[in-house]
């Protein structure tokens, strides 16, 4: 596939069109979601297109109630196909041996591969998708700004944006015109920082 030659042709389009396009290539096809800030506006659009997609989180156990809260309300108004992953070691355990690392500590390495990392290749491995949406936008991340609507993973899987160049007016109009949530209190401990990147994405 061209990719660069579909990611030209993109610019502009309605996202639903972007999502129908990638539908048709592959049945193997999943979402992932952190219910982050902005979470709703993708899972509710595939609440109208495709009901029954796989919905993979990897819970770090590290979110903020109002994190649980938020993806309990999204699960259950939109009747997502939930997939949640869980580190193979316990937070008890993981802050025992490592503590809370920041992002500019050696343990915060480890930390991500337990919290996030390990996680998301477990998910990836069961479902073994060829298409992957994702809600990651330019602007957000130096990583994510050099990607496009398209993109692939180094696995090959082709990762699909349709939401690449909205801008947060964009996405709060959408939120208002279809009365969806917005988690303004998302934390990501692997991230820390807005600007920096989680770690799924340079998978």
């Amino acid at each position: 596939m061209n990719i660069d030659y579909y990611n030209k042709q993109f610019r502009g389009i309605p996202p639903e069109e972007i999502i129908s396009w990638a539908l048709h290539l592959s049945k193997k096809r999943i979402v992932t979601t952190s219910f982050g800030k902005y979470s709703a506006v993708l899972l509710s659009m595939f609440q109208r297109i495709d009901p029954t997609i796989a919905v993979l989180w990897c819970d770090t156990g590290y979110n903020l109630p109002e994190t649980y809260e938020h993806a309990k309300y999204l699960t259950n108004r939109l009747n997502l196909n939930l997939k949640t992953y869980v580190p193979q070691e316990t937070r008890a355990f993981t802050e025992h041996r490592l503590g809370f690392p920041s992002a500019d500590q050696p343990e915060h390495q480890e930390f991500s591969e337990i919290v996030k990392l390990e996680p998301f290749r477990r998910a990836l491995s069961e479902h073994q998708p060829d298409i992957w949406f994702t809600n990651i936008r330019i602007r957000q991340t130096a990583l994510r700004s050099s990607k496009d609507i398209l993109s692939q993973s180094k696995e090959g899987i082709l990762k699909v944006s349709p939401f690449y160049y909205w801008t947060d007016e964009d996405l709060d109009a959408y939120l208002e015109d279809y009365d969806l949530p917005k988690n303004s209190t998302y934390f990501d401990p692997v991230k820390a920082l807005e600007t920096r990147e989680c770690g799924i994405h340079l998978q």
